[in-house]
């Protein structure tokens, strides 16, 4: 049975509340901090190929300069690019990343050149 935060903070008492509000920031906090993980070892597993030296026009990974008017165009225009290819770029970037690891590895690029 799915019930909304909402309704499971009314059938639990407030003392509960904390308890479940400091177990849900820690849980958060571990997703983001897992994903960043999973990014940076998908990064190398196939992205630094390409993105480490500049291959067939690929922004070098943490130039800033590079990343700076690709990030203007946002995360989801970048995630579309990769998964449908740009230039040297094959489709997907040539891995078999999910489009939700592809957007993580993107955000983790991104956020290597700021």
């Amino acid at each position: 049975m799915y019930l909304r935060v909402t309704e499971i903070n009314r059938v639990i008492g407030s003392g509960m509340k904390k308890s479940i509000n400091i177990l849900a920031a820690v849980f958060l906090i571990t997703v983001s901090t897992a994903a960043f993980a999973d990014a940076e070892a998908l990064y190398k597993d196939v992205c630094y190929a390409c993105h480490d030296n500049s291959v067939s026009g690929a922004p070098k990974f943490k130039d800033k300069a590079a990343w700076a008017p690709r990030a203007a165009k946002g995360i989801d225009a970048l995630v579309r690019t990769v998964i449908t290819g740009k230039g040297g770029m094959p489709p997907m970037g040539g891995s078999p990343f999910t489009e939700a690891q592809i957007r993580e590895v993107v955000k983790y690029m991104v956020n290597a050149a700021k």
